[in-house]
């Protein structure tokens, strides 16, 4: 896939406080990328920087291959839905979307081809003399979506935009903007801090924290291969523990060895080993590897969630077997739900 936007070094600062700490990135044309972190981590000023609307204090943006660092957004080839949509209250449906348009001076006719044809591929048909206002929430943002797209951008830049609507219908948006990504065929670059919505919707994670990149890759290999605790921990709950490496495919922790898919670490290497709720395996005390007395039981709706005290760990673990409070539990782990990580510096 070509490269359709590149940062290079960004740096931003708001009143001397550093934002964005020498960020480079590549995005390549036609993907659905993600910037997901916790909230002031720089996601969203970087998606701004892309759109032009804050300019870095060092380093440049490629657009194409072009540098387009100082150029202001309405010369950009990029669009971007707010997470309060910004829609014109006094103008209708029609008018919202065509408003760009207007501004490009095109001929009637163009524009209500554009707009009618934008309208339908949102699933706004019949909607054009309706005002804003008496809109729903997933509606309006369907409108945002539409005015964002009518201009043909190369780039739809999404901060947030699901932010304001209730989980079932956020639920049905994020299929929605992952089929209209598809259907338009262009780039769309989106911000949330729901682990769950990227993972949902994107081609590509971009794991954020303190204005830095911690990780890039596929929703499948940030949930299963995070590269370092603050990934593993944001991304779904993780039990995460101190081991050693003793020897490749050899790990010890919470006081038993068990054997892992890792290698490539020293002898006795102190690592952190991370194991996902998930895959421990609740079994008769008597054949587990581990041992240990449930604390608390929390239904969940598809699973239960257990706290499990062990050798002074407190375990997180998701069953669709209950065991009680109190109760003495056995704990299995395989050697493919155990995941090792270099230690990372105090």
């Amino acid at each position: 896939m070509n490269e359709i936007v590149s940062l290079k070094n960004i740096v931003v600062d708001f009143d001397g406080e550093p934002v964005l700490t020498g960020l480079s990135l590549d995005i390549h044309d036609k993907e659905f990328v993600t910037f997901l972190g916790p909230s002031g981590c720089g996601k969203t000023t970087t998606l701004r920087v892309i759109g032009g609307f804050v300019q870095p204090k060092s380093g440049n943006v490629f657009f194409n291959g072009k540098d387009i660092t100082g150029l202001p957004p309405y010369k950009r080839q990029v669009n971007t839905v707010f997470q309060k949509y910004a829609l014109f209250p006094h103008l209708n449906v029609f008018e919202n979307v065509a408003f760009g348009l207007r501004l490009q001076k095109l001929p009637e006719k163009e524009i209500r081809s554009r707009v009618l044809e934008m309208l339908e591929v949102v699933g706004l048909k019949g909607f054009e003399r309706r005002h804003t206002d008496r809109l729903s929430g997933g509606q309006q943002q369907r409108v945002a979506i539409a005015r964002g797209l009518v201009n043909h951008p190369k780039v739809l830049l999404l901060d947030e935009p699901l932010g304001a609507l209730d989980l079932k219908l956020r639920k049905e948006m994020q299929l929605e903007l992952k089929r209209l990504q598809q259907a338009m065929d262009i780039t769309f670059i989106y911000v949330t801090h729901d682990q769950e919505e990227a993972l949902t919707m994107s081609d590509t994670v971009v794991v954020m924290n303190d204005g830095d990149i911690q990780q890039i890759g596929s929703p499948e290999d940030i949930y299963n291969e995070p590269k370092n605790a603050f990934v593993a921990d944001f991304i779904g709950e993780s039990n995460i523990l101190d081991g050693i490496m003793l020897r490749d495919f050899q790990v010890e922790f919470a006081g038993s060895q068990f054997t892992c898919v890792d290698k490539g670490f020293e002898r006795n290497q102190p690592v952190q080993v991370v194991v996902r709720p998930e895959d421990v395996q609740v079994v008769p005390a008597i054949q587990g590897q581990l041992t240990g007395i449930v604390k608390d039981l929390i239904f969940k709706g598809v699973h239960f969630e257990m706290h499990v005290e062990q050798a002074g760990y407190e375990w997180i673990i998701h069953s669709t077997q209950a065991s009680a409070p109190g109760e003495l539990i056995g704990m299995r782990i395989g050697p493919d739900e155990i995941h090792i990580m270099a230690r990372m510096e105090e």
